[in-house]
């Protein structure tokens, strides 16, 4: 990538920074009590995404490699995994900003349209995982707990939405998404002109990019699953970061109801999609999920502000990486073309 591109995602990337910072709803002084009573977890619970990370770069990787060789190595990619989350996290509606930022930079490793089919596949893995995380913990839900009326309303809206979601991504995989995307976007205001233009004039690009996605699924089904189960474990890995802050709280919690914290909640703010940090959902996802289990719901705003700080950490680690290591990639870029 031009050093000029990646300037701009990463001074978009330093703005949302700040105007986090700036639109934190707490005083700093009550914050630093908030940390210093978390003590040693905190350490621990945003180390945490060390392991998280990997295990989506390693994710994304399978993707990138699909049974071939490749020259961008895996911590180029986890480098790359954890400034494209960075950004996506900062970016109202999601995946606008690591997305194109991760294209951009893998391009010189593998061309254009490699790069643009293994990162579509990538956060339709991402997307696919997290909708079966949510599946898995109607079930888990069901095996631990009675189920009252409003309970098996809620279950049986959310397992219908689930399996027409995991229908709509196995259909994407045989078939591809590159195409049915533009499709659909060409039917949307504001950028419909722009979409028909691009679909007609890259047709012949988005149709390889289709190929690929299909391949994929077809003929590498062990690349497929493999993808899959890491992506899933991330998930599960994921919620030891709920169990770590309610330990602070009480000894009374269990790692099972964890999972269902994190699965409600995540449920919860992803109908927020629109907000950056998906601000003020999150929040309030938690306390409604913890209030579900019988957990009092001021556990779940603290689990909340715990989780936010360690995503601002996180996004300022990400942003920072950005600037770090680009002269191989501008060598690679050079010897590529």
């Amino acid at each position: 990538m031009k050093d000029k591109y990646r300037n701009i995602f990463w001074i978009f990337g330093i703005a949302a920074i700040v105007l986090m910072l700036c639109t934190f709803d707490m005083d700093y002084s009550e914050l630093w009590d908030n940390l210093y009573r978390a003590g040693r977890w905190f350490p621990a619970i945003v180390g945490l995404w060390l392991l998280i990370y990997l295990l989506n770069a390693l994710s994304w990787y399978c993707i990138i490699r699909n049974g071939k060789e490749c020259q961008i190595s895996f911590w180029r990619v986890y480098k790359l995994t954890i400034s494209g989350f960075a950004l996506n996290y900062a970016t109202p509606m999601g995946l606008m900003g690591g997305e194109p930022y991760r294209i951009m930079e893998l391009t010189p490793y593998v061309g254009a349209s490699r790069a643009t089919s293994s990162v579509i596949l990538y956060a339709m893995m991402h997307i696919f995982s997290h909708i079966n995380f949510w599946f898995f913990s109607i079930f888990l839900y069901l095996a631990l707990y009675s189920v009252n009326v409003e309970m098996a309303v809620l279950l049986t809206f959310i397992g219908v939405f689930c399996l027409l979601a995991i229908y709509f991504f196995m259909k994407g995989y045989k078939n591809g998404m590159a195409l049915r995307t533009l499709s659909l976007l060409t039917h949307l205001p504001f950028v419909k002109g722009w979409a028909t233009r691009f679909k007609e004039n890259k047709r012949d690009v988005l149709e390889q990019i289709d190929a690929q996605i299909a391949q994929l699924h077809q003929q590498r089904k062990a690349t497929f699953y493999t993808s899959f189960a890491l992506e899933f474990l991330s998930r599960i890995v994921g919620c030891l970061e709920i169990y770590f802050i309610l330990n602070i709280l009480t000894d009374d919690v269990s790692f099972p109801a964890c999972i269902l914290i994190m699965a409600f909640s995540s449920l919860f703010s992803n109908l927020f999609f629109f907000s950056p940090m998906q601000l003020g959902a999150r929040e309030g996802g938690l306390a409604l999920a913890v209030g579900g289990l019988a957990i009092p719901g001021a556990f779940g705003v603290y689990t909340g502000l715990i989780t936010r700080v360690r995503e601002l950490i996180w996004i300022v680690l990400g942003v920072s990486l950005m600037k770090v290591g680009n002269e191989v990639i501008k060598e690679n870029k050079e010897n590529h073309e």
